[in-house]
């Protein structure tokens, strides 16, 4: 699994969602996992490329759904099935509160390593953990050609997630700590020197500036990695070259 943008190629993107769940027996959290999956192609080609690769999977042509793209957005975005297409108009923003952290994984984490992972998330409370496949076409891109500096070397990313409705400080302190706690967990696991991170997840923890006159200088000095170079790069992109890139 921790290989899989690398097997199956570049027109399949396939991401897992890790959650704790209570037993129905003895009420103790166990992981359960969810794959998500979206392939460029139609069922049929996809199928013959899960039984070469994931044999194991056992999948059949019912458990495919070839589906538009609009409509392929709502179930990425883990709306229901079914839901109409004109939901994705629906700018209200959730009433829950929620703390993000990530992280980008550049070695295989090894069996024993997984497991005790897997069983630090159950005793966590609520955090999710999503993997993000990484590789693919994104490995084939350089660091030097687009502002994004996670490309060849990069596994996959974990988001750690963990949302809550209980009001008040206290709430608000307890479950930041416990985000921070499990973050803390995995750093053998992880990126090294320095510990990367995914900047739009805007994880306040890492550091902030105050968008005044020195906020470039600022940006500059916590970088001291590749995403340094992209910085540069960014700042000083041509307006025309710009325009063109991004219309």
């Amino acid at each position: 699994m921790q290989q899989i943008s690398f097997i199956a190629g570049n027109m399949l993107q396939t991401k897992v969602l890790l959650q704790p769940k209570a037993g129905k027996k003895n009420g103790k959290k166990n992981i359960t996992a969810a794959f998500i999956a979206l392939f460029l192609g139609d069922a049929k080609t996809l199928l013959s490329l899960m039984k070469a690769k994931f044999p194991e999977l056992g999948l059949k042509k019912e458990d495919y759904k070839e589906t538009s793209w609009i409509k392929s957005v709502l179930l990425w975005t883990q709306f229901p099935d079914g839901t109409p297409e004109n939901a994705v108009l629906n700018r209200a923003s959730a009433s829950s509160s929620f703390k993000i952290k990530s992280d980008f994984v550049t070695t295989p984490i090894p069996k024993d390593g997984l497991q005790s992972v897997l069983e630090k998330l159950a005793e966590s409370g609520d955090i999710w953990m999503v993997l993000n496949p990484y590789g693919g076409r994104m490995t084939e891109i350089p660091e030097s050609a687009a502002a994004f500096p996670h490309r060849a070397g990069n596994i996959y990313k974990i988001q750690y997630v963990l949302y809550w409705n209980e009001p008040g400080a206290e709430a608000e302190k307890r479950k930041i700590y416990e985000t921070r706690k499990f973050y803390n967990y995995m750093t053998p696991f992880v990126s090294k020197n320095p510990r990367a991170a995914f900047l739009n997840y805007r994880d306040i923890d890492i550091g902030s500036t105050d968008n005044g006159r020195n906020a470039y200088n600022e940006a500059q000095e916590r970088t001291k990695h590749p995403a340094s170079k992209e910085l540069d790069k960014e700042t000083g992109l041509p307006a025309s070259k710009e325009s063109k890139e991004f219309s």
